[in-house]
């Protein structure tokens, strides 16, 4: 199995940007494709982004198009998420997640899962 550790998070003002990091230990990184995915207090865990095993695929979700990019560093074994232009809704807890397809959105399709990393975002 893949262990997963997200970091990166804080508290930014509307219009700012954090980039989020992800590593990953156990497994090889690169039999996985990767996915970011959070959670609002009182609410479902969405997806957000996905990308390929290489990097040459990536979905997002329509919140966040044109503001945010996936990518990852398949030798540093790092998933990394650039959010720019946030938004007070961006608000959550964000989660990194390894599974076997990134055209996959439910959170059930993937099998591994970091902790979580807040990102704040004040109006």
């Amino acid at each position: 199995q893949v262990q997963l550790v997200e970091s990166g998070g804080g508290l930014v003002q509307a219009g700012g940007s954090l980039r989020l990091s992800c590593a990953a230990s156990g497994r090889p990184f690169d039999n996985y494709d990767m996915a970011w995915f959070r959670q609002a207090p009182g609410n479902e865990r969405v997806f957000v982004s996905s990308i390929n095993w290489i990097g040459y695929s990536t979905r997002y979700a329509d919140s966040v198009k044109g503001r945010f990019t996936i990518s990852r560093d398949n030798a540093k074994k790092t998933l990394y998420l650039q959010m720019n232009s946030l938004k007070p809704e961006d608000t959550a807890v964000y989660y990194c997640a390894a599974g076997t397809s990134f055209v996959e959105i439910s959170p059930t399709e993937y099998a591994y899962w970091g902790q979580g990393t807040q990102v704040t975002v004040s109006s």
